[in-house]
């Protein structure tokens, strides 16, 4: 079952910005945006995509993706199913960030929360004048939240599926998986 996983997931990044393209490739399938894919959907989509499963290995996948056994696939046990594992370290790494703008301790963050943490007037769009302090903080919140279920507000789940993304585009782009350079990208970007 994971070498299926694994193959639908590499197809994602191939064709994708990671996180991007498992988001893609959902909202593809949904056909009738109801943010909840059937099996029929999940087929069709898989077809369409042409990463050449058998029937039975669409069977499999569909039913291991189906966490809750509900018979549809959401968007988050899309992405979770979808999304590389990634090393402790990195984890480790990913959740002190998360935990350093949480300034609430509730698992939660906010526009308030970043702002802290995120110097959004060294942002080129700030700079140019294309976009206010507060439409770059919006931004950086859309880019976490979960499509179909945007909220303003980001998840430690949400953060930490984003960042396996950045993890599989980065070692797909170097080939090599280096933690040292993951983390100092993370503390780059949120360590001001």
């Amino acid at each position: 079952m994971a070498e299926l996983i694994t193959r639908l997931q590499v197809s994602c990044m191939q064709r994708g910005r990671g996180l991007v393209g498992i988001q893609r490739l959902f909202n593809k399938m949904d056909g009738d945006a109801s943010r909840l894919i059937n099996f029929k959907e999940f087929k069709k989509g898989i077809d369409e995509y042409r990463v050449g499963f058998s029937n039975e290995e669409i069977e499999k996948l569909f039913s291991a993706i189906d966490k809750d056994r509900s018979g549809s696939i959401s968007c988050i046990e899309f992405i979770r199913a979808l999304t590389p594992p990634l090393s402790q370290r990195r984890i480790n790494i990913i959740n002190k960030a998360f935990d350093r703008m949480d300034k609430t301790r509730d698992g939660r963050i906010n526009m308030a929360d970043m702002k802290g943490n995120y110097v959004a007037k060294k942002h080129p769009k700030y700079l140019s004048g294309e976009r206010t302090e507060q439409q770059v903080f919006k931004h950086l919140l859309d880019v976490f939240d979960t499509p179909g279920q945007e909220d303003g507000i980001i998840t430690r789940e949400e953060f930490m599926i984003y960042y396996a993304g950045v993890s599989a585009k980065e070692k797909q782009k170097t080939g090599t998986n280096d933690d040292d350079q993951f983390e100092a990208m993370m503390r780059n970007a949120w360590w001001p």
